[in-house]
């Protein structure tokens, strides 16, 4: 049985942390918000996980408490920033906003962000833009991160390079944030502080050994691209694609000296309104028939197929109505930082 919390308290908790740095009131909701839409639909990995790991950035000064971000190029439907260590939730936020005024005189607007401090979950981003029944691709890399192997190496190059989709449909969206490493290195963290080992063996140790210990990856090891130790060769090339989307359009990457830039990210965003392209009846009439299609599956095992989406919104209306329950972890996380900065921690609604 777990404990639950209203949403809303959840948000205001984790923007009084934000604001106690000095952060802006409007910001510090931004990223409140932006936290708390991961666990709603279940990437606790990179949802309120991440909230101490930013209130330390905003106090040391490794991101931005005030500002805007520089801009490098805007032709209307395309824009580039300089987001100079703003905060990745804000800043990614920002950007949607200018491309969500901008879709229906150019139908579909790019941007691309250099230098985002981490921007945490990609899929916290998606409702908003789903909402307006738009098509959205986001995807990140970082360039000072080294973790992920190509096929047949061992020393690691990529980043995880996760990338995000969504598209209405019918009930629920299509909606996916998926790395293009076989696991996400905040699966790898979370079972090295729980003891665990992973549930297959996806790691390589320094002298290129698969194995499941995240001991292995934190003593130079590296994770294996989307494929694995067989198939490898199809994650690594779709990395390959999404940081020259990041980096190379960006203008900022691996060509450079980022020593210093820690977890910062290059940033892709896309939003394509289909009403752009003909009729918006039309358009959701196939992603409907698609979806629907999908669930009619026969599964090898039984049970309902697994459409991307389906589950992760119906765990967001469902926690949305009856609160939040929170990763053992996590809660304990947010439990500390209520006794560090002396902001109570948010009322148990009960037992789920």
């Amino acid at each position: 049985m777990s404990t639950r919390y209203n949403a809303r308290d959840l948000k205001q908790f984790a923007s009084d942390l934000f604001a106690s740095t000095g952060l802006a009131r409007a910001r510090a909701d931004v990223m409140a918000e932006t936290f708390l839409q991961a666990d709603l639909m279940g990437f606790t990995t990179h949802g309120l996980h991440r909230v101490a790991s930013n209130l330390k950035w905003l106090q040391s000064g490794a991101s931005r408490i005030e500002g805007e971000p520089n801009v490098l190029s805007d032709r209307g439907n395309t824009f580039n920033w300089d987001a100079d260590f703003l905060p990745g939730p804000w800043i990614v936020n920002q950007a949607i906003d200018q491309a969500l005024e901008r879709i229906r005189e150019h139908g579909v607007v790019t941007a691309t962000i250099r230098r985002s401090q981490h921007i945490a979950c990609l899929a916290a981003y998606l409702p908003r833009i789903v909402e307006r029944n738009c098509v959205g691709i986001l995807t990140c890399s970082t360039p000072a991160e080294e973790t992920v192997s190509p096929q047949g190496c061992k020393t690691p190059l990529f980043s995880a390079n996760p990338i995000a989709f969504c598209a209405p449909a019918a009930d629920y969206p299509l909606l996916f944030d998926i790395s293009m490493s076989v696991t996400a290195g905040g699966y790898v963290a979370r079972a090295e502080r729980e003891g665990d080992t992973l549930p297959e063996k996806y790691l390589k140790d320094r002298d290129g050994n698969l194995s499941d210990d995240p001991a292995a990856f934190a003593d130079g090891g590296s994770i294996l691209p989307v494929g694995g130790a067989d198939h490898g060769y199809k994650g690594a090339a779709l990395s390959a694609m999404l940081e020259v989307l990041t980096m190379g359009l960006g203008g900022y990457g691996r060509a450079d000296e980022v020593k210093g830039d820690d977890e910062a990210n290059s940033v892709f965003l896309q939003i394509i309104d289909p009403k752009a392209f003909g009729s918006e009846q039309n358009f959701l009439r196939q992603t409907a028939a698609l979806t629907h299609l999908w669930e009619s599956c026969a599964t090898d095992e039984g049970g309902s197929a697994r459409v991307p989406g389906k589950r992760a919104w119906a765990l967001r209306r469902e926690q949305m109505a009856q609160g939040v329950s929170l990763y053992p972890t996590i809660e304990e996380d947010l439990q500390q930082l209520s006794r560090e900065y002396a902001i109570p921690m948010p009322a148990v609604m009960g037992d789920g």
